[in-house]
């Protein structure tokens, strides 16, 4: 199989954009992928090699030739899979909490790709070596459902409509506090956090646009249980955004500090869960919704609310 090229025409609006975040955005690759075919001369502007410094003008063309997948050296594992649905092009399931999606620094096995790798030796190669199969991630510490490509075909297609925001994500999150209204927005570019670059922050002059939309499903004591949907997907969107509003997720260790309240409720993470998704299947397009119910811990939580 030969190395894929694929050609962009760099828009008016997306000029002075750094390059690895708008070729990932345009490929579906990740941005630490981009960076390695930077390095690798396989990313042209014009014509001519591509530096991570660039930051290019409208009307540029964009190259990204996308080399033959290789062997993956990441380990299968039998760790269980929460399998929804699954057919020759794609996965949908359910993550527990505490299992990390992909191989990183401190978290070399025991992921959810050592587990995919165990469960089905066809994953997409889009991702790269170390993230095959990968669409999309969810926190560590979230739970919930999450979209897995077999064939590079349908990671293009999946990965297309998150860039067109046609995937509707939903969520329910346990907030500390009383909200306002019943429903609301929250309209704030999220970017990485000035003093810890850990977290991430509300950033009006330097971060990127970030869409929240909630609505209440119950007032709790001290506590709000909300939906909360997704219209673009920032890293740590929904805890960042809730902060703002002055109303963390409950259990929260990074966004929302210690209290003792949420000790109360026995909750050793933050109460956030990817309880729908809704997606056209990338290869027959048919339109399809999925749901997930709370996990225990979420549930018992709930409970000493007097849920």
């Amino acid at each position: 199989m030969a190395s894929e090229r694929r050609r962009y025409k760099i828009t008016a609006d997306e000029a002075g954009e750094r390059l690895d975040v708008l070729a990932a955005r345009h490929s579906g690759l990740s941005r630490a992928r981009i960076q390695k075919l930077v390095e690798q001369e396989m990313i042209h502007l014009d014509g001519r090699p591509a530096s991570k410094a660039d930051l290019p003008a409208g009307g540029m063309i964009l190259e990204i030739e996308i080399p033959e997948p290789t062997e993956s050296a990441l380990t299968a594992q039998d760790i269980p899979l929460d399998i929804k649905f699954e057919d020759h092009d794609m996965i949908v399931l359910s993550k527990p909490a505490g299992l990390v999606v992909h191989p990183a620094p401190g978290h070399a096995s025991g992921t959810l790709v050592n587990a995919l790798l165990s469960h089905t030796r066809g994953l997409s190669g889009v991702g790269g070596t170390d993230r095959p199969g990968i669409v999309h991630r969810l926190d560590k510490d979230t739970s919930g459902l999450i979209l897995v490509a077999k064939t590079d075909a349908a990671h293009h297609g999946l990965s297309n409509q998150l860039k067109n925001r046609t995937i509707g994500k939903t969520y329910t999150a346990l907030v500390r506090g009383k909200l306002p209204a019943d429903s609301g927005v929250v309209n704030e570019p999220i970017g990485r956090h000035p003093k810890d670059r850990k977290k991430m922050a509300v950033a009006p002059k330097r971060g990127r646009l970030a869409e929240t939309r909630w609505r209440v499903i119950e007032q709790l004591k001290g506590y709000t249980l909300v939906e909360i949907s997704l219209m673009t997907g920032r890293t740590h969107q929904i805890r960042v955004h809730m902060l703002h509003l002055g109303h963390p997720v409950a259990g929260d260790p990074l966004y929302g500090g210690g209290d003792k309240a949420d000790t109360a409720l026995g909750l050793k993470r933050q109460f956030l869960h990817a309880s729908a998704i809704t997606f056209n299947h990338p290869l027959t397009g048919e339109r399809m919704t999925f749901h997930d119910d709370l996990p225990k811990d979420l549930t018992e939580a709930l409970a000493r609310l007097g849920r």
